[in-house]
């Protein structure tokens, strides 16, 4: 019961990087003296820290365990995997890439035929293995956790030799400044690299990644082809978007 509170209260604070501890009780339906005695519990944990009157996020969202960020923004996610799944077809080659997100793409292809996902992302693997119709390309290398994913010499050396229709890609953060950046060098290079490679190039980021940005930039937004989110960008990305012949897909 305790773990099970401690995991949704530190996704809470991921979710809006600083809450109160008024607000944190209200919404878990506990007192101010067991959120206190959570909250030292989770400060322990590494990803938040306590503040005057409550909580915050420490770091980026990138450094957050993949367990943690799979249980973000869930419903959104699962909605830019179903309008990502719309622009694959028969006969694709696409890349999946490591992240909470781009993995919901995989379940809204049951109806396509002959298409190879590649990646280096286990999540993806785990997920790409369900289905009979999809052959699956592991890129391999040294396994991370914090990422769920491969990376090394022997991951750059096989993805050296892919042909890739689309790629569909993650990003800790997104601005027009920046474009797409990432918190970790050696993923930040894969992503490069397989921007380099791709024919079509889709961003899938929920609006929460908007105006953020991490310490590595790897692909910049006027080489998208499509940017897919879960609801209408502001309009200062539009306009950019517009300018530059981008597609943007968004549910609402």
């Amino acid at each position: 019961m305790k773990i099970s509170r401690l995991n949704s209260i530190e996704q809470y604070v991921i979710s809006k990087e600083t809450v109160s501890i008024d607000e944190l009780c209200e919404v878990f339906g506990v007192s101010k003296n067991t959120i206190r005695r959570d909250l030292n519990d989770l400060e322990a944990r590494g990803h938040i820290a306590k503040v005057y009157g409550g909580v915050t996020t420490v770091g980026s969202p990138g450094a957050v365990p993949m367990p943690v960020r799979t249980n973000l923004n869930s419903a959104d996610k699962n909605q830019i995997g179903m309008l990502a799944a719309a622009e694959v077809q028969d006969g694709d080659t696409i890349f999946l890439d490591s992240g909470s997100t781009t993995v919901c793409l995989l379940r809204y292809l049951s109806g396509r035929k002959r298409v190879t996902v590649i990646t280096h992302s286990l999540g993806t693997m785990s997920e790409a293995s369900k289905y009979d119709n999809l052959s699956l390309i592991s890129l391999g290398g040294i396994y991370s956790s914090a990422t769920d994913s491969f990376t090394g010499l022997s991951t750059f050396e096989m993805l050296s030799g892919m042909t890739i229709n689309k790629a569909f890609m993650a990003a800790t953060g997104v601005s027009l400044e920046s474009g797409m950046t990432n918190t970790t060098f050696l993923e930040a290079e894969i992503k490069r690299g397989v921007v380099q490679r791709a024919s079509s190039i889709y961003l899938m980021a929920d609006s929460s990644k908007l105006d953020k940005s991490a310490v590595i930039s790897f692909c910049q937004l006027q080489d998208l082809t499509a940017f897919i989110t879960d609801r209408r960008p502001p309009e200062k990305y539009l306009h950019f978007f517009s300018e530059n012949n981008i597609r943007v897909r968004y549910d609402r």
